[in-house]
């Protein structure tokens, strides 16, 4: 074909040619350790040196350095010592109460890190316990940590490596079980190092604090941890300094509340007469309804309580109801002041029948403590009461005024708070919550 085969010879057009590849430098910021730990399978990678992990409220680091190792065991039983963290290891580099940032802190006096470092040597378990409340463990927006955490975990981590030996730390976030002197994070350090199976010698530990109930102290709080855990403790001017022991602001020993089962010293209580109406007067967590359970609930007294019927009109309301059907009854609420055991006095004196009152004299300590207690522990909360805030003892104690034969009871009998159960309740109550 004319022009065909001149098409078919005609040379193909040359391929289009890339220039050489350009030879790239290594990346001299990336460490050879860093490169090789990237290549490394897991399962032979070494652990990270601080790890840290919340359970529930409570925060856990721990600092494993490399050169560390086990502590020595032999047949004698492990030694701790235990510090609380802010005022007693560390204190800020501001001058501020609280931390302004991660990196303001530094060390409570310059013989802090060799004194821990000599402990370690010595074999000794070292560990943080701190009450660290104003940390939230709530994730923002992004799913990230937050401020104060990761704050916390900064400043924290910054003393770990500083002392270079394994130190593990236990931060409590909330007001519950962990949150000192109550003893969860005692109960928490020991189960992660087994020491809840050995067993530590408790003779031998230490728990150093600056809450320890002095006129200055804002708690004793770290005292009555020491107590709890049953550990020796010293403050920090006595441990780091040898100071002296200095005075202690009598604070509350549950101890001297307990009732012995073999003893029973009790108010009588009986009744006077077939018919009548009781009116509990005492603040809440004072024992009311403990007694009423124990004492009257057996004589066949019914209960009135404001907790459960919301407003008193109500309870006047059944009371009435009660009393009109012949049963006695017992109205179990704090009946604070003058003018609202009138209004009972007056329900007394329309169904003609005989008023009694019984005053519950516990502290606010006592109370405090029993509203703790309870919450904290569901065998000794029957009837599930939450924790309630301090303004309820606020409240009640400016509105209280003991009661007197003069507002017209037929007797005023008084209740001083002694704690009755048996061994475990007693074990359970007989420990410091607040």
């Amino acid at each position: 074909m004319p022009g065909g085969g001149g098409a078919l010879k005609r040379a193909a057009s040359p391929k289009p040619i890339s220039p050489p590849p350009l030879r790239r430098k290594a990346d001299t910021t990336v460490k050879k350790t860093v490169a090789t730990s990237f290549f490394t399978p897991a399962s032979k990678k070494k652990p990270e040196p601080i790890t840290w992990r919340i359970h529930d409220t409570l925060i856990v680091g721990k600092f494993s350095p490399e050169a560390s190792q086990d502590k020595k065991q032999g047949s004698e039983k492990p030694r701790v010592a235990a510090f609380d963290f802010d005022s007693t290891l560390v204190s800020t580099a501001s001058g501020k109460k609280f931390a302004l940032s991660s990196a303001d802190w530094k060390w409570w006096h310059e013989s802090v890190p060799s004194k821990l470092q000599k402990l370690n040597s010595d074999s000794y378990h070292v560990t943080i316990i701190s009450n660290q409340k104003p940390i939230t463990l709530k994730k923002d927006k992004n799913g990230n940590d937050s401020k104060s955490l990761t704050n916390f975990k900064e400043r924290v981590s910054a003393v770990m490596k500083s002392l270079g030996i394994p130190l593990s730390v236990y931060a409590a976030t909330e007001d519950d079980e962990y949150r000192k002197p109550r003893a969860g994070m005692w109960r928490e350090f020991l189960d992660d190092q087994d020491l809840d199976v050995t067993g530590i010698d408790a003779a031998e530990s230490i728990f150093v604090g600056d809450a320890a109930g002095r006129p200055n102290d804002h708690s004793s709080g770290d005292r009555g941890f020491a107590a709890n855990a049953n550990l020796p403790f010293k403050t920090p001017e006595e441990f780091f300094f040898d100071a002296a022991p200095e005075p202690v602001v009598e604070s509350f020993n549950p101890s001297l509340y307990l009732q012995p089962d073999a003893v029973d010293d009790a108010p009588a209580f009986s009744r006077k007469s077939p018919l009548e109406l009781v009116i509990f007067s005492g603040s809440p967590a004072a024992g009311k309804s403990t007694f009423y359970w124990e004492y009257l609930k057996p004589l066949d007294y019914e209960r009135v309580n404001q907790d459960i019927l919301k407003t008193r009109p109500k309870c006047i309301k059944v009371a009435k109801e009660h009393l009109a059907a012949k049963r006695s009854v017992v109205v179990d609420n704090t009946n604070a002041d003058v003018a609202t055991r009138a209004e009972w006095i007056g329900v007394a004196k329309e169904l003609n029948v005989p008023i009694r009152c019984i005053y519950f004299s516990a502290s606010p300590a006592i109370c405090k403590h029993n509203n703790a207690v309870r919450a904290a522990n569901t065998s000794l909360n029957p009837e599930s009461r939450k924790s309630l805030p301090g303004i309820a003892f606020g409240d009640f104690g400016r509105r209280f005024k003991e009661p007197t034969l003069d507002e017209g009871f037929q007797d005023v009998i008084r209740v001083d708070f002694r704690f009755r159960g048996d061994v475990e309740a007693r074990k359970l109550w007989g420990q410091h919550y607040v």
